[in-house]
């Protein structure tokens, strides 16, 4: 069963632009590490500054080996974009119940 990462990022005021950028240019990478499903990038509607990003994996361990493939620097040049601490999930799909 797969499962699905949710992940939150607040940008510093005035640099959510940046932070989406930056986020952007990680997509490509996350998505051609073995056992992810899809990658989406979303943005707040009221505020620019958040951002969130939805990523599907065959597991948790794939998500994590994955993890590794963004060089620490790049996870530092993110930190200060960051207005605080990114928050993440680990969700698995509900099948429906029977009613």
């Amino acid at each position: 069963m797969t499962i699905t990462r949710i992940n939150q990022f607040d940008a510093l005021p005035g640099r959510g632009a940046e932070l989406r950028r930056f986020l952007e240019s990680l997509i490509g990478t996350i998505r051609s590490c073995p056992g992810c499903h899809s990658c989406e990038l979303l943005q707040s509607i009221d505020q620019d500054e958040r951002l969130a990003m939805i990523e599907i994996w065959e597991d948790v361990d794939a998500h994590r080996a994955a993890a590794k493939a963004i060089p620490p620097s790049m996870l530092q040049e993110a930190m200060a974009l960051l207005a605080g601490p990114a928050a993440g999930a680990y969700f698995h799909p509900v099948p429906p119940s029977d009613a």
